[in-house]
């Protein structure tokens, strides 16, 4: 989009108007030329994903964790704070520092103000889309999961929304916890003649049929362009399988190859994979898979400034990851001429709520399905006197929280919460509310469990999620970040083989025994068998947190690491 200086002089104005503060480090100038990305190529592809159902804008900090073993040490997506800035070509200090990294995240997140909110998102996506002919929307999934409105409404707040925002194509993961009937009313319903839904690995269980449509194949100025559809993998596994019990997924390599065969077969001279594998994962997926000209990911939250680009035996394909939250808009545009790309630009714009002004019909919807909530939402349950962060391979200050809420209301020494990375974050001085809350729990099988369990089980659940987490071979990780432990100390060695990576587990300062019992509390129980097993999660929070009334600054339980040395995406201490 090219701004002329009339249409740059009123977003500069609606920023004043709005409170972003100009007189900063990086001045207007930079601040608005974030959002003037001159329009090249023939082909124009908007991409979020992730967004986690929040329609507000929010504050939300970068993990200062991402650890990348074997091949993947030292490499994107696995570079944090100024290792990520370097690989960037970013600058300490600035707008997109800030957006990219956890680096000052107090002090900047004060400066440059909250991030995302779906007003603010339309009103990008409309300037981009208006210098852009034919440009589509591709939404990377998890987008009807992760708010209080959200869960409440079983996604419509979110559906509606995406529809208004102007989503063309759509794949998914949380998004699938509402039930296969629910998922299928809103793809045939909701979203009839006007999303597209695309999934091409997931399968019914009985004959194997396709539940979704594979891909679509659009025309833009002329070109024939190919949108194939990838839902996370490993949904049954990740989250409780009851909930999809008729459909199967899995990476479907073979099938996905197939897949971008027929595509081309058709008549498509561009082929884009949106896809919510994981960033590691469509790397490999590249290196294997010929004739994707771009990998549009999701499901990691990694916010990747630049992408990669991967050689396979085909020639070559790029691969992206957008963040999370709302936080970001991808922009990729191709030169498509024949049936090659023979050019592309991408850029991955933060989305500053105080730069782009409100789209006055975004704010209209999301004050309309918000209204019967508020009273609810915008209850204060406690203060925090230190910042509240969710990301990271290994805990976070909220997730501290809630282990701490965990163990004590239910009477437990030691509690598992699960590795999400989705959640919102708060600044200190922030009154913690009900909406707080519900960012960090709002699932369709939020109850919690108290069992008493045998200290070898333990360290197998931990080397379970650990391999997981860190499997050398990125087609055996399987969902989120490293469950989180409260009470509980330990080392962990994330190179070592299954079995090794989890040492030394220590219950105050004793070490754990083997055959001895103790008693556990955690939840998000994916069995069946759990269903209502205790109060959900967020009752057992909010009764914490109103104990409390004030929140002492938390520092996060994480276990000692092994082996890491100076890993560049561990923060330095």
């Amino acid at each position: 989009m090219n701004l002329s200086r009339r249409e740059f002089s009123s977003v500069m104005a609606a920023a004043l108007a709005t409170g972003f503060p100009l007189q900063r480090e990086a001045g207007a100038a930079e601040a608005g030329a974030l959002y003037n990305v001159p329009r090249t190529g023939n082909v124009h592809l908007l991409h979020m994903t992730d967004c986690h159902a929040q329609l507000m804008p929010l504050y939300f900090r970068e993990p200062s964790v991402n650890l990348g073993v074997g091949a993947m040490r030292g490499q994107l997506p696995h570079l944090v704070g100024e290792h990520l800035l370097k690989a960037a070509g970013l600058k300490s200090g600035t707008p997109q520092a800030h957006a990219f990294t956890y680096l000052n995240f107090e002090r900047a997140a004060r400066q440059y103000g909250k991030v995302g909110g779906f007003a603010h998102l339309a009103t990008l996506v409309k300037q981009l889309k208006a210098g852009r002919p034919g440009a589509l929307l591709l939404d990377g999934g998890d987008t009807w999961q992760g708010s209080a409105t959200a869960l409440w409404t079983q996604g419509q707040d979110m559906v509606d929304a995406a529809r208004l925002l102007g989503v063309d194509v759509m794949t998914g993961h949380w998004d699938f916890t509402y039930g296969e009937e629910r998922i299928k009313k809103i793809v045939e319903e909701d979203f009839a003649g006007k999303v597209d839904f695309v999934a091409q690995n997931v399968k019914t269980s009985d004959f194997g049929d396709a539940v979704f449509k594979p891909y679509v194949i659009k025309e833009m100025n002329g070109v024939m362009v190919a949108i194939v559809g990838q839902a996370f993998p490993y949904t049954p596994i990740a989250n409780p399988g009851w909930l999809t019990p008729n459909w199967t997924f899995g990476i479907r390599e073979s099938e996905m190859q197939e897949t971008v065969n027929e595509a081309r077969a058709k008549g498509a001279q561009a082929v884009v994979l949106l896809s919510h594998n994981g960033m590691d994962v469509d790397l490999k997926m590249a290196s294997r898979v010929t004739g994707i000209d771009a990998i549009l990911g999701g499901h990691t939250h990694d916010g990747v400034p630049v992408p990669v680009i991967v050689k396979n035996a085909g020639g070559q394909t790029i691969v992206t990851n957008a963040g999370s939250n709302g936080k970001f808009l991808g922009v990729l545009d191709l030169e498509v001429k024949g049936k090659a790309v023979t050019g592309f630009n991408y850029r991955l714009l933060p989305v500053f709520s105080n730069l782009l002004p409100a789209d006055a019909a975004m704010s209209a919807l999301i004050t309309r399905v918000r209204a019967p909530y508020e009273s609810k939402l915008s209850e204060k349950l406690a203060v925090t006197e230190g910042t509240l962060y969710r990301r990271g391979n290994f805990n976070g200050t909220f997730d501290q929280l809630i282990l701490d809420g965990l163990m004590e209301v239910r009477g437990a020494e030691i509690a598992f919460s699960p590795g999400f990375r989705w959640g919102t974050s708060l600044l200190p001085g922030q009154a913690i509310t009900r909406e707080h809350l519900m960012d960090q729990t709002a699932i369709t099988y939020p109850w919690t469990t108290l069992t008493d369990m045998r200290g070898d089980m333990i360290k197998t659940i931990l080397e379970d999620v650990g391999d997981n987490l860190f499997n050398p071979d990125p087609y055996y990780q399987q969902g989120g970040d490293m469950v989180r432990v409260g009470g509980l100390t330990y080392a962990c060695e994330p190179g070592a083989k299954m079995g090794s990576r989890i040492q030394d587990m220590r219950l105050k300062g004793k070490l754990i025994e083997a055959d001895k019992t103790y008693k556990v509390a955690g939840w998000a129980p994916v069995a069946e068998a759990s269903k209502n097993a205790g109060p959900p999660i967020w009752e057992v929070a909010e009764s914490y947190f109103k104990s409390k009334k004030t929140i002492k600054p938390v520092k996060p339980n994480t276990p000692r690491l092994v082996g890491v040395g100076a890993n560049p995406g561990l923060a330095a201490s």
